[in-house]
């Protein structure tokens, strides 16, 4: 079951395309990552789904309907940097969003804090808070009414490692107890640690979308060099259980699905075509390269 469906949205800044006909659909309980560099389009289609923006052109709908007051109780967001009362508590400022927006009750907010893991902090004034602390408090207000969906514009963004670990954790933590997590972000290490599905945008443009795992699919690569590097081309062209081949001025790629590259059988199949390899070698494709592949970085 898809919570959400996007149908050729577009959106344009005076001569900036920033959105270029994206559709997609993110299923039920994923943690569903918007991947791409900045200036790519991520937060302008978050703004979109959540009716902050409008678009030029094309449809979304949440659980199979149009956007409404109704549907957006279910979806609780984080879009910007969060906004509390410094020399108040982590519950009394809870209390001030809870009245504001509506989400919720006063009953729900020991509950949210436990979720986030600030139970034990709960008194403590927001200024004596970590970055990440801080960080999960936003996302606790985010989860006031027990919405079915979060949505969280780069959730790590200026944390630092300890920080981003805990977010990390959470939002792991959060998908485990039935929440559909949609979060925008240029890292690929935390798509690839914490995401199941992905869409990559590049400057307003789908480039692809998916599970992670078939996304950003690891590869094995021989790289085999001859005296010849042409004659080794020919040779090689349709050697079993490639899925593509590069090459430059010495050597060759040959490309395998993850886990299936043997060097031997490489070694033995260009001797039996009469070919003496100068060169061979085993390297693990890096998710990094796939995603500078697919963004054209």
């Amino acid at each position: 079951m898809s919570v959400l469906q996007v149908q050729d949205l577009k959106k344009t800044y005076g001569k900036i395309q920033a959105l270029k006909g994206v559709s997609f659909e993110i299923p039920k309980g994923a943690v569903f990552g918007i991947l791409g560099p900045n200036g790519s389009g991520k937060t302008t289609m978050l703004s979109i789904i959540l009716d902050v923006l409008n678009a030029d052109s094309g449809t979304y709908s949440w659980f199979g309907k149009p956007a409404s007051p109704d549907l957006r109780k279910h979806i609780g967001s984080l879009l910007e940097t969060p906004n509390f009362y410094h020399y108040l508590s982590a519950k009394n400022n809870l209390k001030i969003t809870n009245s504001i927006s509506g989400r919720g009750d006063k009953a729900a907010i020991d509950s949210v804090l436990q979720k986030v893991k600030l139970y034990e902090r709960r008194n403590s004034r927001f200024s004596t808070y970590s970055l990440g602390m801080k960080q999960r408090l936003a996302i606790a207000a985010a989860l006031l009414g027990d919405p079915q969906i979060l949505v969280l514009d780069e959730p790590t963004n200026g944390l630092d490692p300890v920080g981003i670990m805990e977010i990390r954790e959470l939002i792991i933590d959060l998908s485990k107890k039935g929440h559909t997590i949609i979060m925008a972000s240029h890292l690929l290490d935390e798509v690839e640690k914490v995401c199941t599905h992905v869409a990559i945008l590049k400057l307003g443009t789908l480039v692809t979308s998916g599970s992670v795992e078939d996304v950003l699919v690891d590869e094995d690569v021989v790289e085999i060099g001859a005296a010849d590097i042409e004659q080794l081309k020919r040779a090689l062209s349709n050697y079993p259980g490639i899925t593509s081949t590069t090459h430059n001025a010495q050597t060759m790629q040959l490309h395998f699905p993850k886990g299936t590259a043997s060097a031997e059988e490489v070694n033995r199949y260009c001797f039996n075509q009469g070919i003496a390899l100068q060169y061979l070698a085993i390297k693990k494709k890096r998710l990094e390269e796939k995603f500078f592949e697919l963004t054209g970085n």
